[in-house]
């Protein structure tokens, strides 16, 4: 059976992942920060196919020797863990850039030592938009990088972990033969697999306490009427796989399947949950930008998406069945 390594098995997106790929009959390496924390990897043990086909290894990003001896053996991996910000960082560099960029550069050297055949980068949609000196009439897709320097001007500092070591990713796949493909996923809501809220459904859990506080500092607008690119969780794992198996998966692909403004998507959940405090009086934005992208080539890789009615009616479900919401 094939083996595929995903790194940092045991978060949000990631786990979504190695659930699909123990459904799909493969075997799963995963890494994991610490083999003995229930809280954050117990979830992974429970999933269907596990005990026979799942096998976690204890390896962080800048742990290259612990990430060579987790790829080992594997045809494929999937890069997933990143560092997420929960607001404005002390040390920028230490706690977001670093990790990030080294994390990736360890990686693709464990995999280019180990032999891999493919490797997925989990890169973000804010690792295209963030480009001021892209045409407003024309609509974005996977030629638009976002500006760098100008994320770190705007202290965006997991827009530009996120561009900075995609670029990297897909320039030492080309320097060294390694078929390297990455993924840009926009805000990734959906059900949980574990009992700790990420960042992104804090968003939702936050709006339902009646505050427009996002929790991720390329959106934190506190009182303005926001653009916000939703994907589904599951929806995103799957574009995951299909960049892992198509053969013809190339570059980079933008994965968002909704665009709608804060005051939308409240008046959205209030439709489908209306005993909650919501968030009133957003102003508009400042900024005034209105995203316009297409997942056009993606779509053409054979992915679909769910409705944002479903990925937020079992957002909340498997947020009541954690004890988050009442």
């Amino acid at each position: 059976m094939e083996i595929v390594c995903v790194t940092g098995a045991g978060g949000y997106v990631a786990s979504w992942v190695v659930k699909e790929l123990l459904a799909k009959g493969y075997v799963v390496h995963g890494t994991v920060r610490d083999l003995d924390d229930e809280k954050k990897n117990g979830h992974l043990k429970k999933l269907e196919h596990a005990k026979e086909r799942l096998h976690l290894f204890k390896a962080d990003l800048l742990d290259y020797a612990g990430l060579c001896i987790a790829i080992d053996g594997c045809m494929g991996v999937i890069h997933v863990a990143t560092p997420v910000p929960a607001g404005k960082v002390k040390d920028p560099q230490a706690e977001m850039l670093e990790p990030a960029i080294t994390g990736t550069r360890n990686v693709m050297n464990a995999c280019l030592k180990t032999k891999v055949n493919k490797v997925v980068v989990v890169s973000s949609l804010f690792a295209i938009v963030a480009n001021p000196s892209w045409p407003k009439d024309q609509t974005i897709d996977e030629t638009c990088w976002s500006d760098s320097e100008f994320c770190m001007k705007s202290e965006k500092w997991y827009c530009a972990s996120k561009v900075i070591s995609e670029r990297e990713a897909l320039e030492f796949g080309k320097k060294n033969n390694l078929n390297v493909v990455a993924v840009c996923p926009s805000v990734v809501f959906g059900p949980m697999l574990q009992s700790i809220a990420c960042t992104t459904n804090i968003i939702l859990l936050n709006l339902f306490k009646g505050m427009n506080s996002f929790n991720l500092i390329e959106l934190d607008r506190a009182e303005e009427d926001v653009d916000i690119p939703i994907v589904d969780v599951r929806d995103c794992a799957k574009a995951l796989l299909l960049a892992y198996e198509k053969p013809e998966s190339e570059g980079r692909y933008l994965c968002s399947s909704h665009m709608l403004k804060t005051t939308t998507l409240i008046q959205l959940l209030k439709n489908l949950f209306p005993h909650y405090n919501y968030p009133t009086d957003l102003r508009s934005s400042i900024l005034n930008e209105d995203l316009n992208y297409t997942n056009e080539k993606l779509m053409n890789l054979g992915w679909s998406h769910r409705t944002l009615e479903e990925t937020l009616v079992d957002s909340v479900k498997t947020m009541r069945e954690a004890g988050l919401l009442s």
